[in-house]
């Protein structure tokens, strides 16, 4: 599979993952969001850079999504729940949030 984003073609894996993830760009984010159906807000970014950030520096670490509800609460300064990031990311927000972050495909059983 192939994305393309202004004449360039940028390589998929089967399952519309980025092939390679220094590949990404927030263009290519907001076009991988947009075949989603999501506009991404300050929050969406939020979510899309922890993902990156715990990837890239934290051993290439894919949290989970209870994970996930705890360290976002803590950038947001609010309780969450599962339901506040489900609101964002319907697909399953660890596995199609880092999809739109350019990430690879969790191969981690189970979404909590």
């Amino acid at each position: 599979m192939k994305l393309d984003l202004d004449g360039k073609e940028i390589e998929l894996t089967d399952t519309g993952f980025l092939a390679n993830i220094d590949d990404w760009n927030e263009d290519i984010a907001k076009l991988l969001a947009e075949q989603e159906k999501i506009e991404l807000t300050d929050k969406h970014w939020d979510v899309i850079n922890y993902l990156r950030d715990e990837f890239i520096n934290n051993k290439e670490n894919q949290p989970n999504t209870r994970n996930m509800v705890k360290d976002l609460g803590k950038l947001w300064n609010e309780k969450i729940d599962t339901k506040a990031l489900f609101d964002l990311f319907p697909g399953n927000p660890s596995k199609q949030a880092g999809r739109i972050a350019g990430l690879p495909e969790s191969r981690r059983k189970g979404g909590y």
